[in-house]
Order: structure tokens, then C-alpha cells, then sequence
């Protein structure tokens, strides 16, 4: 399968040496050329060496997600630290390049609400911090 992630912070740098640990083809797009090195600690090698494609860009350009295989993504995951950008790449990669499998991480638990309910897959790390700060602190002790 090939996974191409966008944003090589520490959730899509983690996800994509999972992925490629996992024998995947994984493709990586930051505009960040130092996010490179996370990737390398995350292997404890070097990324490219272990099978890895790295590109530098800005994920709203189209060069850059096409350099980067959106062509090819059977998975397309897009984790920048912007909703705004997240959901707009999710679309162009689900509607435009038809990507089988499109998940965006969308940190507002009402936009994440809304954008999955018109059909886009996402993952709201807020709300499940909420859920489980819930459970915690209003649990009985």
C-alpha cells in the first residue's frame, strides 16, 4: 500500500515510520527540510536507506503533492498543525485525485463534527482528549 502523509511533526513522522516499519511505501511532504531529521530519530537510520521518500513543500501546492505521489496514494493522511489546511488538502486529495482512503486531523471537535458528516474521514485528537479527561475526572472514586 502506499501512505502518503503530510506533515512530518511528531503524529505524521510516528505514523509514517509505523507505516514503513509495516513494509509500506511511504511518502512523506513537509515544508519544513529540518522535519527530515525526525523521521531519520524515528528510525534510528536513515530514512531514505530504509525506503522512505521525503519531500520539501507546502502542502496547498499542487507540484509539491504530486512530487510527493498523490497520484499513487492508496492512503492519504494530512496532519499539519492547520485545520484550514488539513481540510482543504483532504478534499483536493478525496475530489481531485480520488484517493481511496483520505484522513484529516482536525484539532476543532465541531469542524471535525461537520466535515464528517459531508463524508471526509477525520481524527480529532481534541475531542478524544475531552472524552477521556471526562471519564477521569467525573468517574467515582
Amino acid at each position: 500500500m502506499f501512505v502518503l502523509v503530510v506533515g512530518a511533526g511528531r503524529v505524521g513522522s510516528s505514523l509514517a515510520t509505523t507505516a514503513l516499519r509495516a513494509n509500506h511505501t511511504v511518502s512523506v511532504l513537509d515544508e519544513d527540510a529540518l522535519s527530515h531529521e525526525r523521521l531519520d530519530v524515528e528510525l534510528g537510520s536513515s530514512w531514505e536507506e530504509a525506503g522512505g521518500r521525503f519531500t520539501i513543500g507546502t502542502a496547498l501546492e499542487q507540484d509539491a503533492l504530486e512530487q510527493a505521489g498523490i497520484a499513487e496514494a492508496d492512503t492519504f493522511v494530512v496532519c499539519t498543525n492547520g485545520d484550514n489546511t488539513n481540510l482543504v488538502v483532504a478534499q483536493i486529495a478525496q475530489k481531485r485525485y480520488g484517493v481511496p482512503r483520505v484522513i484529516a486531523r482536525v484539532l476543532d471537535p465541531r469542524r471535525a463534527a461537520w466535515y464528517r458528516e459531508q463524508g471526509l474521514h477525520t481524527i480529532c485528537p481534541t475531542q478524544i482528549a475531552i472524552e477521556q479527561l471526562e471519564a477521569a475526572a467525573l468517574t467515582e472514586v
